[in-house]
């Protein structure tokens, strides 16, 4: 048993992908503008289209596990094995790597409300 865990098969260019997060980010963005949200209180909350991928290649891979939320441990090593397989999101990946709580932060339904 190899010590990686295979990532699931690699299923667009990057650019597709970017395409597809660019589409996410906006209709995010329309959602919050819509709900009459400031969006100097959340635009800096969202994640870059390259995080978005790369949190989206995330999920793909723990529901392909059958969904159970990836240890700390685990979780890292997926995001290494991401910026393997596409050099290009290595920058975005790093920036996650140290983060807990990657787990739809910018959604306003799942997002913690401060006090």
């Amino acid at each position: 048993m190899s010590s990686e865990e295979p990532l699931l098969p690699r299923r667009a260019s990057v650019e597709v992908l970017r395409a597809e997060a660019q589409d996410e980010l906006s209709s995010l963005i329309h959602e919050r503008l819509r709900e009459g949200e400031d969006p100097w209180d959340f635009m800096e909350d969202l994640p870059t289209v390259d995080e978005l991928v790369v949190l989206t290649l995330r999920a793909e891979h723990i529901e392909a596990d059958g969904g159970l939320r990836p240890t700390h441990a685990r979780n890292q090593r997926l995001l290494r094995q991401i910026a393997h397989k596409y050099p290009e999101l290595t920058p975005a990946a790093r920036r996650l790597w140290g983060s807990e709580n990657t787990h739809r932060r910018w959604d306003s339904v799942v997002r913690v409300i401060r006090d």
